[in-house]
């Protein structure tokens, strides 16, 4: 462990860094530089890569929202590598592989230094390993490979950066949390307004729908073949939006007394969403990169399906690998494309909703336990902050009682709840996918809360102050 932190020490003097304010921005300049890093991400995701050819299929477009990604573009790894590098970290700290005390100044400053570097190199994997599958084309010469290479760097390096200045305090939330909102936002805008022609008339809904009507057809916007957005398309978002909203407000709430400030009692809140939509995107990283390197490897081992062991795993079509699989168990884990898909194809869809279930509940348990979600670390933390439940002895195992009551079923029907709603959601054709969905709205709903902080310490910076030691 010492060698591994003088490696990241050492790295951490020229790794970049954006600096901490000075002073506290205000809200304006906040949203200011929010905006900024808005913009900055726009631009790059509308900016093509140099060297690569356009038109190729693109073989991630259901991983595209989640990561924030854009094909083609220098945004063509999104927030992948962040991502990544974060919850492998994460994860080696939370299984105590690596041993941080992230209250010491000197530990966290160690822990920001290990994923960044971890970020980069996760960026050139990433970045090898499309070069390797032939996202870029083919054929492509040594040349074009270090520029694209260079590239991708230098925009994860930007990305890195532009989710650090957010979150050290210049911006609102985090850039991260942003980008995926800006992502899935543009995406439903997309599925809704888009005039682009398919051949089959607009790609949006509400182009479709109106042309649709002046011919006298308007029956046919209610269901669309080949996953184009449809009327039912957006019924089925707008009610997943409002359930997600009200499944996020549902919560059992622990009261609590302060034993800092004498007369202040309220309530510890654990949400029915306990673990929120990290399971979900887990499982959903899962299939993309399994799918992803059983194309690589099915074009190198297995082009023309000859292989009957590997057959039995997935095929795909060696005209187009980028469809997804064929056949093979690997089919029958991944979504149909749309309500038809999964109504003629009744095995596949069980197999798929169960998987996904399953797996949320899976990663949904051990995210808890090595993401300090436990009835132990969460009753650690209330001791830590000074607070009690009236009737109980202030020590961790009279409160961790408590909470064993609740975190482990809670944990359970979270992750199957959101592992439902995820699969079920893409299977209906919502715009933005169901995990994209999922997503937005609770970041969005952060985002609500994170404003209102903002505008009460604007306004009444005593009481927020009073609020936020309390």
């Amino acid at each position: 462990m010492s060698a591994v932190s003088k490696l990241v020490r050492n790295a951490a003097t020229v790794l970049p860094e954006v600096a901490k304010p000075v002073r506290k921005p205000s809200f304006n300049e906040k949203l200011v530089w929010t905006g900024v890093a808005l913009i900055i991400y726009f631009v790059m995701a509308q900016t093509p890569l140099f060297g690569v050819p356009t038109g190729l299929q693109d073989q991630l477009a259901y991983t595209r929202v989640i990561f924030a990604s854009n094909q083609g573009t220098l945004m063509e790894l999104g927030i992948g590598p962040i991502v990544t590098a974060g919850i492998i970290v994460q994860l080696l700290k939370g299984a105590q592989i690596i041993k941080l005390d992230l209250k010491k100044p000197e530990d966290r400053a160690l822990y920001t230094s290990a994923t960044k570097l971890l970020t980069i190199i996760v960026t050139l994997f990433e970045a090898a390993a499309f070069m390797a599958g032939g996202l870029f084309g083919r054929n492509v010469t040594l040349t074009v490979t270090a520029v694209i290479l260079g590239q991708l760097v230098v925009t994860g390096i930007i990305v890195m950066l532009l989710d650090e200045l957010v979150q050290k305090g210049w911006g609102l939330g985090s850039g991260i949390s942003l980008f995926i909102m800006a992502g899935v936002a543009q995406k439903m805008l997309w599925d809704t307004f888009s005039i682009f022609e398919t051949g089959q008339g607009p790609f949006g809904i509400i182009p479709y729908a109106i042309a649709a009507a002046t011919r006298g057809d308007a029956g046919s916007a209610i269901f669309r073949a080949g996953g184009l957005p449809s009327i039912f398309g957006l019924v089925s978002t707008i009610l997943l939006i409002l359930a997600i909203t009200f499944i996020e407000g549902v919560r059992i709430e622990i009261p609590i007394t302060s034993t800092k400030y004498r007369g202040f009692s309220g309530v510890y809140p654990i949400k029915l969403m306990y673990v929120s939509v990290l399971p979900v995107i887990l499982v959903s990283a899962l299939i993309a990169n399994i799918n992803f390197f059983s194309q690589i490897i099915s074009q190198r081992l297995n082009p023309d399906n000859s292989n009957m062991l590997m057959n039995w795993f997935a095929t795909f079509n060696p005209a187009n690998p980028g469809a997804g699989p064929t056949g093979g168990l690997l089919y029958f884990l991944t979504s149909p494309r749309d309500i038809g898909a999964a109504a003629s194809e009744p095995i596949r869809t069980i197999m798929f909703i169960a998987f996904y279930v399953v797996f949320s509940i899976i990663f949904a348990k051990i995210w808890v336990e090595i993401g300090g979600l436990s009835p132990k670390e969460a009753a650690k933390g209330l001791i830590d902050a000074n607070v009690m439940v009236p009737g109980f002895r202030r020590a961790n195992i009279s409160i961790e009682s408590i909470l064993e009551r609740h975190i482990p079923a809670l944990t359970i029907i979270s992750g199957a709840l959101i592992g439902l709603l995820g699969s079920a959601a893409n299977l209906l054709g919502v715009f933005g996918s169901g995990t994209g969905i999922l997503l937005a709205v609770g970041i969005i709903m952060n985002y609500y809360q994170i404003l209102v902080k903002e505008h009460l310490e604007t306004t009444m910076p005593k009481l927020a102050g009073l609020l936020g030691r309390a």
